[in-house]
């Protein structure tokens, strides 16, 4: 073994802490150096192919120069996103303020599942901003989670909690029915399955003009009603995935209150619309009135994966569908094991790092103008290059209404052959 891997494990009672904690620090500063050029050099680090034997090259129990290691074998293998010409998917880049969070949150390794210190407390502001942001009232409740998908299944058991009161005591006794404009990203499905509905109890409402069919999402309800089917919720889309297209969540809130349905916004990236300029900032109007919204920062507000968090309008429908507090659990009026906001009473996680850690640190460092502006232009950009495809020759294949462009390359192919050529100039991309 070499010296420098002779620092990294200790003797004795201490084999897990450094065997010379200063050799170590020399260490940590190298590596923070070499983290730092990647990010301050990120578009000289495309994505490149994983090499063959890579797996091998990460088995466990080679040792060695650690640090040399992260930097040759893991670093150069990563998934694009980093990269500022990365145009696939809506995944965001992250921040340079994800390494202040990161090195922060690995010392304090701090458990947010409850109990009485400084990250339950930044967690809740966190929740709190975004709850101003969206125009949720004082009641409304959140939790930081992994990100949409997960957030959708919290956000649908609440909604089924509220319909059935027995339902933790007994399970389901109704058979349900959710609604969702046809094209809902998978995280719905999936939710309705993990819940125990069946996804044929999702119904797939046809557009109207790129958006929900309001009239047609009447017609459904009133079928499921006569059928002795409870429609439990009605899951609005901000921002679809393939084309950016908004539904109107103002409409669908007024249908969900005279129907007395649950209101849900999927608003993974295009909740942030609410921090656009004009015109995009009109897209979610009405948000506020959902009943739930599930959204991500590591999205259009750029952070570090992973983080999202579920937003509940009534902190009473959130409580009730989560809380359990066994012996071991049990707060207590002062010392750690006091605290009024144990964050294990509104989700399924016990274990939680210090998510909200990422989203502080970029808002602190950055502010919220900046979110905003970098949002606004955004969407600009994707006007622009509308204007450019149309200008080559090429053809829009639907509206740009946010921060998606959809074209094709050549409108005079097949449209077989115009699938195959698109998909070579994505991968090439």
């Amino acid at each position: 073994m070499d010296e420098q891997a002779k620092t990294q494990g200790g003797e004795g009672d201490n084999m897990l802490e450094p065997a010379d904690w200063h050799a170590f620090r020399g260490q940590m500063h190298d590596l923070l150096d070499r983290c730092l050029d990647r990010m301050e050099r990120a578009e000289d680090h495309p994505w490149q192919a994983p090499p063959d034997g890579l797996q091998e090259a990460y088995a466990i129990g080679q040792g060695g120069d650690l640090v040399a290691r992260l930097a040759d074998e893991v670093m150069p293998y990563h998934s694009g996103n980093t990269h500022p010409q990365f145009w696939g998917w809506v995944q965001g880049s992250g921040l340079p303020s994800d390494l202040m969070a990161g090195l922060v949150g690995a010392a304090m390794n701090a458990n947010v599942g409850g109990r009485h210190h400084g990250a339950n407390a930044m967690e809740a502001a966190v929740i709190d901003w975004t709850r101003r942001r969206m125009g949720m009232g004082d009641a409304a409740s959140g939790v930081l989670v992994t990100g949409t998908s997960q957030a959708t299944v919290l956000c649908l058991q609440a909604a089924r909690m509220r319909a059935l009161p027995d339902l933790r005591a007994k399970g389901a006794t109704a058979p349900m029915a959710v609604y969702a404009v046809d094209g809902v990203h998978n995280a719905t499905r999936k939710a309705v399955e993990l819940l125990g509905l069946g996804h044929e109890a999702l119904r797939l409402i046809p557009t109207c003009d790129g958006v929900l069919d309001v009239q047609a999402l009447r017609a459904a309800i009133d079928k499921d009603r006569a059928k002795g089917i409870l429609p439990l919720a009605i899951v609005a889309t901000a921002g679809s995935v393939d084309l950016g297209q908004f539904d109107d969540l103002n409409a669908l809130a007024d249908l969900a209150q005279t129907q007395g349905i649950w209101l849900h916004v999927d608003g993974a990236f295009g909740a942030w619309t609410r921090l656009a300029g004009d015109p995009w900032h009109s897209l979610t109007d009405g948000i506020g009135r959902a009943d739930s919204i599930a959204l991500d920062f590591h999205k259009w507000m750029y952070v570090g994966y992973d983080v999202g968090l579920a937003l509940i309008a009534d902190e009473a429908d959130h409580r009730a569908a989560f809380a359990i507090r066994p012996p071991y659990l049990q707060g207590s009026k002062d010392g750690l094991s006091g605290g009024d906001r144990w964050f294990c009473d509104f989700g399924i996680d016990l274990s939680r790092g210090n998510r909200a850690l990422k989203v502080w640190c970029a808002l602190e460092m950055f502010g919220e103008e900046a979110f905003a502006a970098a949002i606004t232009r955004n969407c600009e950009q994707a006007a622009l290059l509308g204007a450019l495809v149309e200008a080559q020759g090429m053809a829009l294949v639907a509206p740009i209404v946010s921060n998606i462009c959809v074209f094709t390359a050549r409108p005079d192919l097949s449209e077989q052959d115009q699938s195959s050529l698109n998909r070579q100039i994505a991968t090439t991309l």
